[in-house]
């Protein structure tokens, strides 16, 4: 994956932790509306508890990523010039910043769709509209507030169908769709999953302990604290690093070779 669809928080100034709010909870310590800076937020931008996040109640912050959206917007959108600096530039700031991780978001799936094989049938399409989700970023912040996201989402989501079909049906696999479904603390251990439709399934502190979860479409699929020990996850289509973040797992869980196995799952291995 492309080093700019990846969060760089030397470059970014510490959005996430200022435009997005947070309520106190099992996943934050602390209550935080949108626009205030998070208390642990230090001078230049960092966390002064990264290393500590979860420890000290900020699970949450570990399952977020901006897919590069920080950057993107710090460096690009705003010149570099921080809200910081230029105070009048803040609330428009924080209102483009979640449209930008949205484009983001869908330039990480159209870029993975991409490369994989499977969907060359729809390649063409999905260069173009990479071309064209990518020229949207690069607009001024005034059109960039003013976009309608959703409307975008509609153009991209057909083509991810399309190359979910197609990788699907490469790997041979003929399971039910669970597309959606509710499969809440589920029992699944051991489930043949490999090329199954999981797009947007609520998989919440599901069992999936030695699961095949191979080729399976995961795009959407809510993995808070679901058990992965063991469970192979070999080219999964569409997972993100932070889906992996929310759940548990250990040192047998299979992943694809461009994700890192969270720290916390050292516990379980």
């Amino acid at each position: 994956m492309p080093e700019t669809l990846r969060g760089d928080c030397t470059n970014c100034f510490g959005l996430c932790c200022v435009a997005l709010p947070f309520a106190k909870s099992a996943d934050f310590a602390a209550h935080k509306p949108s626009g205030e800076p998070c208390r642990n937020l230090q001078d230049d931008f960092r966390c002064g508890i990264h290393t500590r996040l979860r420890p000290s109640g900020y699970s949450g912050c570990t399952v977020y990523d901006c897919f590069g959206a920080g950057q993107k917007v710090s460096q690009v959108t705003f010149g570099g010039i921080s809200w910081r600096e230029a105070p009048e530039s803040a609330r428009q700031m924080y209102e483009v910043f979640p449209v930008m991780r949205q484009l983001h978001e869908l330039l990480r799936y159209l870029t993975e769709a991409l490369a994989r094989p499977a969907a060359r049938p729809v390649h063409a399409e999905l260069r173009a509209l990479l071309a064209r989700v990518e020229s949207l970023t690069e607009g001024s912040a005034d059109a960039l507030e003013k976009l309608d996201v959703a409307a975008v989402r509609g153009e991209v989501n057909p083509l991810l169908l399309k190359t979910s079909a197609l990788v699907r049906a490469a790997a041979g696999a003929k399971v039910k769709s669970r597309r959606g479904a509710d499969l809440i603390g589920a029992r699944l251990r051991g489930a043949k999953l490999r090329g199954a439709d999981l797009r947007g399934a609520l998989l919440i502190a599901a069992d999936l302990k030695g699961a095949d979860l191979s080729l399976a479409d995961l795009i959407g699929a809510d993995l808070r604290d679901a058990d992965l020990s063991g469970a192979d996850l070999t080219d999964a289509l569409f997972l993100t690093q932070p889906q992996l973040n929310s759940a548990r797992g250990d040192a047998t869980t299979r992943l694809p070779e461009t994700f890192e196995r969270p720290a916390h799952w050292a516990k379980n291995a």
